[in-house]
């Protein structure tokens, strides 16, 4: 199943020409923001309402307690909505989330990964949550296409939704919402052109049915095809999705199914600096081998439901899964000062199952005065993962940053594991856990107390790559509590505070290590216990919002203290965040923020880099986006987005930094009004000024690579609904 933007556009002009599709849809996206959402606090399945400006919602989930409205949870998190999605033209969730100014966007190491820096930690794509339920998205990247909200939880997490399968997801987890069909017919087509040659178009369309409209219909087609804005970089991609709910007075459920094509040739790479940093290239330029690409292929799904089998009593269940197949040739180079580089072929092939599934049961009653939310859950993911790579040989090929020119592609033949058409199983994973929670709301509904544990196993294999014989295995648990509080000193003011614990596998001790020989080689090290306090306070003038949140966050690093492996150094990062929302006067939606980060290496080995700042990770991020409907011209909105990442460090040893960089965004939209429904036409431009950067070092914990940042782009796009 192969979608390019060519036959997607095509498939999207029959579809248009259907009359049976051809019914009225609402006037305005305001009609739409207003009436799609049935909010019901604590569901797993409904969602909160959005907040003044539609462009996030007022609150999201808070994993085993489902959503809940931000005033009334003890812990900082974001929703951005479809609405601000599509108005901003966003291809990824890596795109949504640059209006947030606690996350910034690396790669992964060694592929085109993207990858999300909260509070100072990386959470892989793959450790993002699809309503609600771990490891079913799509590995590499997620096409906005799918989503109706992108929810951010900032800190750490494993009480709430479990330890990530990916061992990522200390500072923060990001739940992703599949579309849903709104109180009103949705028939939207839109086409588009993004430089230098990007051809796109999208078909949405959305019905709800039954006596009460309880069942909901939504389906999606999107397709791009072309040369990206990177020179000689094409991409082709292929999006599909259909999903389907139930409103019920004591049942509601939704289904969703997705299928991402995702495939890029010569896919610009990140570069290992030998040494000093090299001068940043031109943002649209390209080092990539013509010969290289990267190519995935997933379908994933998930279905939830929920049932009240009382009034106080309500029991859910979730599952998903995926079935995932990813195929790259790739030559990342190494750099040095003067941009001459080496690089060598690197081929691997990837096929993942996944399963996994979410339960639980919800009582709410009262003793004494005090009103309580008890809740028990359990959750569970299972992989199975077959791999294969071949490497050319590591002496490699040489050639220039800034000058670069095409080779000859070398024989994957030097090093080699596993059969590339056939991988063998490599990896199985499973994560597990109960998870019993008490939230206990006293003083008319001031004060929120929130009482929880959960217990953990985390069960992990490897084969070999030729045989397929088992080389090692990981069978570890560990408990997880967390306590927060919120006080609503009034409806707009709320102080909030939490202890809570982020988990990841313990590493198994070498044999070696950096020429030392260990003793316990061979020992499984407990779980990595992340803990985190924070308090914050939040605010809600109905239009206008925000939060603000102190917190510290540490988590073990493994060192070797007289030749035992152990979990004895840390990497802390203390915090502050700010951020502001809504619609503080009619016609200007705003979405700003800023985060001060002070990160620590510490109890390090042999006392080298004590006190240093880790790889990655800026003190000073700010961002600012502001929407301004033009009074003088009807249907005409401008908008303009800051995002502000200061230095970062290259190396532990902290001689080496990033500078700072700035980027400015705009875009404009213009609605004419046409006889039952509105074209929109939308233009927006990225890196405006056309700034040559290094947007991030590193991701991968420990890795040093560096990404260029994005160029100049372009795009420009007319959507219509018929």
């Amino acid at each position: 199943m192969k979608l390019s933007a060519i036959r997607c556009v095509s498939a999207l002009a029959l579809a248009a020409s259907l009359p049976a599709m051809a019914q009225t849809t609402i006037d305005t996206d305001e009609e739409l923001r207003l009436e799609s959402v049935e909010v019901s606090s604590g569901s797993q399945v409904s969602l909160t309402e959005p907040y003044a400006g539609g462009q996030v919602a007022r609150g999201g989930r808070n994993g085993l307690f489902g959503n809940i409205d931000y005033m009334d949870t003890p812990y900082s998190s974001t929703a951005f909505t479809e609405e601000l999605i599509r108005n901003q033209q966003a291809e990824s969730v890596g795109d949504v989330l640059q209006n947030d100014p606690v996350v910034r966007l690396a790669k992964g190491f060694g592929n085109f990964q993207e990858l999300y820096i909260v509070r100072g930690f990386p959470v892989y794509s793959d450790d993002m949550t699809y309503n609600g339920v771990y490891g079913i998205l799509p590995r590499q990247f997620v096409a906005a296409e799918f989503i109706e909200r992108v929810e951010v939880f900032k800190g750490a997490n494993a009480f709430l939704n479990g330890a990530a399968p990916g061992g990522s997801a200390v500072g923060g987890a990001i739940n992703l919402v599949p579309k849903r069909a709104p109180n009103e017919d949705i028939n939207r087509l839109t086409l588009g052109y993004e430089q230098q040659s990007i051809l796109f178009g999208a078909l949405d369309v959305a019905r709800r049915f039954g006596q009460n409209d309880e069942v909901g219909v939504r389906v999606n087609i999107a397709g791009r095809d072309g040369e990206t804005s990177i020179e000689d970089q094409d991409r082709e991609l292929g999006v599909l999705s259909f999903g389907s709910d139930y409103r019920g007075d004591r049942f509601r459920a939704s289904f969703d199914i997705g299928y991402q094509d995702n495939h890029i040739d010569a896919p610009r790479p990140q570069v290992t600096p030998l040494g000093d940093i090299p001068d940043a290239p031109a943002a649209d330029s390209n080092f990539a081998q013509p010969w290289t690409y990267t190519d995935e292929r997933q379908l994933f799904g998930v279905v939830r439901g929920e049932y009240d089998v009382t009034d106080n009593v309500m029991v859910w269940a979730a599952l998903g899964a995926r079935n995932g197949e990813e195929d790259n040739v790739l030559a990342n180079p190494s750099a040095n000062a003067d941009g001459t580089t080496t690089a060598y072929r690197f081929d691997n092939t990837r096929e993942d199952d996944v399963i996994s599934a979410d339960l639980g049961v919800r009582a709410d009653f009262t003793t004494g005065g005090l009103e309580h939310r008890l809740i028990l859950s359990g959750a569970s993911t299972q992989l199975e993962s077959k791999n294969a790579y071949a490497f050319s040989s590591f002496a490699g090929f040489a050639n220039d940053l800034y000058r670069p020119t095409a080779v000859t592609m070398p024989d994957a033949d030097f090093f080699i594991g596993g059969v590339l058409s056939d991988p063998l199983k490599t990896e199985e994973a499973t994560t597990s856990s109960i998870a019993l929670a008490d939230m206990i709301t006293m003083l008319d509904g001031r004060l929120i107390t929130t009482l929880g544990v959960r217990q953990q196993w985390i069960e992990t294999k490897s084969f070999d790559y030729n045989s397929g014989a088992e080389l090692s295995a990981y069978d570890e648990s560990a408990l997880t509590p967390s306590v927060g509080v919120v006080y609503k000193m009034t409806d707009a003011l709320s102080f909030y505070g939490n202890y809570s614990e982020a988990l990841q596998p313990g590493s198994t001790a070498p044999s070696v290590s950096g020429g030392v020989t260990i003793i316990n080689a061979g020992e499984v090290l407990d779980p990595y216990r992340s803990e985190q306090y924070e308090a914050g306070v939040k605010y809600d003038g109905g239009n206008f919002g925000g939060t603000v949140a102190l917190f510290n966050l540490s988590k073990p690093n493994p060192i070797v203290v007289n030749q035992v492996y152990s979990a004895s150094g840390e990497q802390e990062v203390t915090g502050v965040e700010a951020s502001v929302f809504g619609e503080p006067t009619e016609g200007l939606r705003i979405i700003a923020g800023m985060t001060l980060l002070d990160p620590e290496l510490s109890n390090t080995q042999d006392g080298v880099d004590e006190g240093n700042d880790p790889i990655g990770i800026s003190d000073l991020q700010a961002n600012a986006n502001i929407e301004w409907d033009v009074p003088t011209i009807s249907g005409l909105t401008l908008d303009g987005r800051i995002v502000y990442t200061g230095e970062q460090y290259v190396d532990t040893a902290n001689t080496q930094q990033l500078d700072a960089w700035t980027r400015l965004d705009i875009g404009a939209r213009y609605t004419i009004p046409m006889e039952t429904n509105d074209l929109v036409l939308r233009a927006r431009i990225e890196n405006l000024t056309g700034e040559d950067y290094w947007a991030s070092a590193g991701g991968f914990p420990g890795a040093n690579y560096l990404v260029l940042g994005a160029p100049q782009t372009i795009s420009v796009s007319a959507t219509v609904s018929f």
